[in-house]
């Protein structure tokens, strides 16, 4: 029988920066961290029924920066925990270039109406 998650975090790749896998893997780090550090301080139900099933997490990609604003914009109208990642610019990319937007963790059902449409990684 499948697991059942309720809780979920999905990431948000811009496709178009061509990032380096450990750069990339670096990123989206970055994000998860910062959006469930968002849900640990201001929903802390979610955070801890996401923990306590496992941190299920996805990772997805959109075309470019637009894209990832307007879902950012989507998530907080609909009061989810979120993490939009600029990079420092010290390596591959030019200082404040946005890279990932990290969704939840918050219930499945309301960050899949801001992901589900979205291709994975």
């Amino acid at each position: 029988m499948a697991r059942v998650f309720k809780y979920k975090q999905v990431i948000v790749v811009r496709a178009d920066l061509k990032m380096s896998p450990g750069k990339l893997a670096t990123q989206v780090a970055h994000g998860s961290v910062a959006s469930a550090e968002r849900a640990r301080r201001g929903k802390q139900e979610w955070f801890k029924a996401w923990l306590g099933e496992g941190q299920k997490k996805a990772v997805v990609k959109v075309s470019g920066d637009e894209e990832l604003r307007e879902l950012e914009v989507h998530a907080k109208e609909l009061g989810l925990p979120c993490g939009l990642i600029q990079d420092a610019g010290l390596t591959e990319l030019p200082p404040n270039t946005t890279t990932v937007l990290a969704v939840g963790p918050a219930p499945s059902e309301l960050v899949d109406k801001i992901t589900s449409r979205l291709p994975l990684l």
